[in-house]
């Protein structure tokens, strides 16, 4: 039979056989194939700041990183991701054992859970989940333990006591995400502190994926986990320039940590790129070192996006989440009558000549994330407005 071995034994590993195919490929394919405007997959339409891209043009030019850099990251890189998190947040690291480079954050995901996760551990997870996060864990051989973020007064929220309640003794990490993707909420100090607290008290590994850190909106802080008390030597602290300079090809992350943990987390990562994207770290550590008033720019920028899709969205009968941070807005689709967010995802191409992600991906609990359709803000104004348009005539 096609795609077994003569003992019937499927050729994927089981623990990754019930992913199958992505979303955003299957979302992807139906944009190409109907001509539909793509607010599924969230990668920007318009390249980053010109002087970033001339400068990975320079670093090819010279020949810098043309052949494989140093494992944990060029030094230059290394060193203006320490500075940015000193300058941000008062955290400081030392770059040359505390910081590494990664082929985006989805592999500092992966090398994160599959270094700090045995087979039978639990991680506890926020939901709607990024989807990589539960490949990860699978991989990994760990059991995820999802802790649902409901909606209440139009954001979704965090149940304190229900994330306490879902630690037990078998409870290896934490798996946080702030700004939340797919969501948009922006966890507050008080939240922040009380997971901080948990961990501290329970013993608890943390990663905390931080790739849309810079981009809050409405007076939102984005406040990284490992700024609080206990949690710098605990927690692994996930970065990305693709989202914050988009240049999502370029695909450069990073971790930063105490050293035992960076450790843990580069010995998994030698074996799956061993390096990536030689000649972009050094353009990366140039944008990460603009001034202050390109953040501000982009942030400002990105918001305008977002209110026009958020108006246009309400305008055409969708129950609107107001996102406080990443460039997402989740919406409810049963105002307009409908409750299953898949086949309406699927069928929105044709109907409006949009696409968007049914959130029920990121649930382990499908129904619970059934009425509930993503969409992405980090396109072209001009393109916001026609999709807009064509949602508002469906």
């Amino acid at each position: 039979m096609a795609g077994m071995t003569s003992t019937e034994r499927p050729y994927l590993n089981r623990r990754l056989a019930a992913f199958g195919t992505t979303i955003f490929a299957e979302m992807s394919a139906l944009a190409v194939a109907t001509g539909a405007i793509n607010l599924g997959q969230g990668f920007p339409d318009t390249d980053g700041p010109e002087e970033v891209r001339e400068a990975a043009v320079r670093a090819l030019r010279d020949g810098r990183g043309n052949q494989y850099p140093p494992g944990p990251g060029v030094p230059e890189l290394r060193t203006a991701i320490a500075e940015h998190q000193l300058r941000r947040y008062a955290l400081s690291y030392d770059p040359d054992t505390e910081v590494l480079v990664t082929a985006g954050a989805t592999e500092a995901i992966a090398a994160s859970l599959l270094a700090l996760v045995e087979p039978g551990d639990e991680v506890v997870a926020l939901e709607p989940y990024y989807d990589s996060y539960a490949a990860s864990i699978a991989l990994a051989g760990g059991r995820r333990v999802p802790v649902t973020l409901r909606p209440h007064d139009g954001r979704f929220r965090l149940d304190l006591d229900e994330l306490r309640a879902a630690v037990t003794d078998r409870t290896r990490l934490l798996l946080i995400n702030t700004p939340h993707n797919p969501t948009g909420t922006v966890l507050t100090r008080a939240e922040l502190a009380a997971i901080a607290e948990l961990a501290v008290e329970r013993d608890l590994l943390v990663v905390t994926d931080e790739v849309y850190e810079h981009l809050v909106f409405d007076g939102a802080e984005h406040l990284p986990l490992a700024a609080f008390p206990g949690m710098r030597e605990r927690t692994v602290s996930i970065g990305s320039a693709g989202k914050t300079f988009s240049f999502t090809g370029w695909k450069v992350g990073w971790v930063t940590a105490a050293p035992e943990l960076v450790g843990a987390v580069r010995a998994v990562k030698q074996f799956l790129t061993y390096v990536s994207s030689g000649p972009f770290q050094y353009a990366v550590a140039e944008a990460l070192a603009l001034p202050d008033s390109y953040f501000a720019d982009f942030r400002r920028s990105m918001q305008a996006r977002r209110d026009i899709l958020a108006e246009g969205l309400t305008a055409a009968g969708f129950e609107v989440f107001e996102p406080a941070g990443t460039y997402f807005i989740t919406t409810d689709i049963r105002p307009l009558g409908e409750k299953d967010g898949f086949a309406f995802c699927r069928a929105l191409p044709e109907r409006a000549g949009v696409v968007a992600i049914p959130n029920a991906v990121f649930y382990d609990d499908r129904e619970a994330g059934a009425p509930f359709v993503r969409f992405a803000f980090c396109k072209r104004q001009e393109v916001l407005r026609e999709a807009a348009q064509r949602l508002r005539g469906m």
